[in-house]
C-alpha cells in the first residue's frame, strides 16, 4: 500500500494529511518510483494556501522533486532499469508520497557522488539557479549582481555558484541573523531589506552606472528597490513573490528615462525537452561534484510531518534547504 500527503481543500498546514491509495503498476514509458528523499520548496506553501493555481483538482498532493530508486518500469523504457538512483524536479505534484509513478523521461540518472538528500534539495532549487544565472540572463566574470533572499535555499545555491563564476553579489536577507550565513556561502555584500540601501551600494559598486541584473524571488516589498538597482537595459528577472504579486504600475512613468527589461521566469519552461533537462542538471551535479556548490540540508523531517516544515518555512526559521524523508 503506498501512502501520499494530500490536500483536500487550501488552507494552512493543517490542511496536509497522510493517506492511503493504490498505485498499480506504470504504463508503457513510466516508470515506478521508491522515494528516499522528497524536496520542500516555497512554492509548495503557495499551494497549499492556494496563493497558486493548483494543476489539478483537490484532494491532491504537493511537491515537484525527489530522490529515490526505480522499482519498476513500463514498456518502452530503455533508459532505466530496475534498482537505478534517480532524482526528478516534474509535474504532476506528487512527490509528498513514499512513492509514485512518473514518466519516465523526466527522470535524471543519480551518480553515485550524489546523495539522495543532496538531491531531493538540490533539483528544484538548483536547476532554477541553473537556469537563472546561465540561460535568462548569462552572467559574465567581473559583473556585479543582486540576487535577494541570499540566505534561502535558492539563494544559498546562487551566491555559491555566483562566487565560481567570477561574479560580485549584493546578497539581501530578511534579518540580521541571516547575514552570516549568506556571507559564508558566497556572498560579497550582505545588506538587510528594509534597512540598508540596497539600491545606493548596487550604484557605488558600479561607479553610478547601475548592476545589469537583479534576481528577485520576493516580489512586491522588493520590486520598487529592484528597479533602482539597474544600471540602463539592466534586466529585473522575478521568479517568485513571498511577499505578495507585484502591484499594477505604470512603467515609463515610474521609471522615467531608463531602459530596462523585465522577465518572469519559470523553471519548467526552461527543462520542457529532455536535453535541455539533462543539460541542466549536468551542470548542476558538476557544480556540485566540483566542490564550488555546497547544498546544505539544514531540516530534515518525516514526510508525515510536511506541514510542521510548511510552518517552519512560513515563519523563517529555516536556512538553507529542508528535506522530508519517507
Amino acid at each position: 500500500m503506498s501512502h501520499w500527503m494530500v490536500i483536500n481543500e487550501t488552507g494552512g498546514p493543517d490542511a496536509l494529511s497522510w493517506e492511503a491509495r493504490e498505485l498499480g503498476a506504470p504504463d508503457a514509458g513510466e516508470a515506478l518510483i521508491r522515494h528516499t528523499a522528497v524536496g520542500v520548496n516555497f512554492t509548495d506553501v503557495h499551494r497549499r494556501r492556494g496563493d497558486h493555481h493548483l494543476p489539478t483538482p483537490v484532494p491532491c498532493s504537493l511537491g515537484l522533486d525527489a530522490a529515490g530508486v526505480v522499482e519498476a518500469v513500463g514498456d518502452g523504457v530503455t533508459e532505466f532499469d530496475v534498482g537505478d538512483r534517480v532524482a526528478y524536479a516534474a509535474m504532476p505534484l506528487e512527490a509528498y508520497s513514499d512513492e509514485r509513478i512518473l514518466t519516465a523521461e523526466r527522470l535524471v540518472p543519480l551518480p553515485d557522488s550524489i546523495d539522495d538528500k543532496i538531491a531531493a534539495a538540490a533539483m528544484v532549487k538548483g536547476i532554477t539557479v541553473q537556469f537563472l544565472i546561465r540561460q535568462t540572463f548569462r552572467v559574465e566574470p567581473g559583473q556585479v549582481v543582486v540576487f535577494h533572499a541570499a540566505a534561502g535555499g535558492v539563494g544559498l545555491i546562487a551566491c555559491q555558484w555566483l562566487k565560481h563564476l567570477g561574479v560580485t553579489t549584493i546578497g539581501t536577507v530578511g534579518s540580521e541573523a541571516k547575514v552570516d550565513i549568506a556571507r559564508a556561502h558566497g556572498a560579497d555584500h550582505i545588506l538587510v531589506h528594509g534597512r540598508d540601501d540596497i539600491a545606493g551600494l548596487a550604484r557605488e559598486l558600479t561607479n553610478g552606472h547601475g548592476v545589469p541584473v537583479v534576481y528577485d524571488s520576493i516580489g512586491k516589498a522588493t520590486f520598487d528597490e529592484s528597479m533602482r538597482c539597474l544600471a540602463p537595459r539592466g534586466m529585473l528577472v522575478s521568479f517568485g513573490n513571498v511577499s505578495g504579486y507585484i502591484e499594477p504600475v505604470h512603467l515609463s512613468q515610474v521609471f522615467g528615462a531608463e531602459s530596462f527589461f523585465f522577465t518572469w521566469a519559470k523553471m519548467h519552461h526552461y527543462i520542457e525537452s529532455r536535453e535541455d533537462l539533462l543539460s541542466a542538471t549536468r551542470d548542476l551535479f558538476d557544480v556540485i561534484n566540483s566542490g564550488a556548490v555546497k547544498i546544505d540540508v539544514n531540516q530534515t523531517y518525516p514526510l508525515q510531518e510536511a506541514g510542521r516544515a510548511h510552518a517552519d518555512l512560513e515563519a523563517r526559521k529555516t536556512t538553507g534547504s529542508s528535506v522530508l524523508i519517507p
